[in-house]
């Protein structure tokens, strides 16, 4: 199946300064303390990036120390945010880094989860043909990681609380999401029945 999907490699900073950001990460946020930053892909996280630009979204997650700007998920950590994948309006797949890394995307998630942006969701509009490639590249990393089981919006990981799987320590440290957006979420779900949300 890996051959019938085209990703495009856009790879993001990732030195041993940011595995190590990454590992400081996990030990505030999930009072973990491990040798290495890979993870089990157990849930794929839908965003979008608000920004409506390729480049621009792309500079958001490059550098390795979190922006001064984002002061309120400082607290957690310098650790940049980022994903793995990023899709522009074309569709056009780009990765940003190894599939297996640990991505700063989602509170209490990032340990067993894939993140994907979408270029987009501010001004513009998601679109069809980013729907169509969020649609492969779900398939392609279903078939790649038999461990995959959930699959939700950004908008939805407080519903992950209780679960197992969410790490996060601090009870307060919450953000309201609403990305992808409803519709894009019900569209993709619709050809993923066997996955929970």
């Amino acid at each position: 199946y890996a051959n019938s999907i085209e990703i495009k490699q856009m790879p993001i900073e990732f030195t041993q300064k940011r595995i190590d950001l990454t590992k400081e990460y996990i030990k505030n946020s999930y009072g973990l303390d491990l040798e290495s930053i890979n993870i089990v892909p157990k849930v794929i996280v839908i965003h979008h990036t608000a920004m409506d630009d390729l480049n621009e979204s792309f500079n958001r997650f490059n550098s390795e120390v979190l922006t001064p700007d984002r002061n309120y998920i400082i607290k957690a950590g310098n650790l940049n945010v980022s994903a793995h994948f990023l899709v522009d309006f074309d569709g056009s797949i780009y990765s940003l880094m190894p599939e297996t890394y640990m991505a700063r995307h989602v509170i209490g998630l990032n340990l067993s989860s894939i993140g994907i942006e979408n270029i987009g969701g501010n001004k513009k509009d998601l679109t069809k043909e980013q729907l169509a490639a969020n649609i492969e590249l779900v398939k392609y990393l279903k078939e790649k990681y038999k461990t995959i089981e959930y699959l939700i919006g950004h908008y939805e990981y407080t519903k992950f609380e209780e679960h197992p799987l969410f790490l996060e320590k601090d009870a307060k440290y919450r953000t309201i999401k609403h990305d992808p957006s409803v519709w894009f979420m019900e569209g993709l779900r619709s050809n993923f029945p066997d996955l929970k949300s």
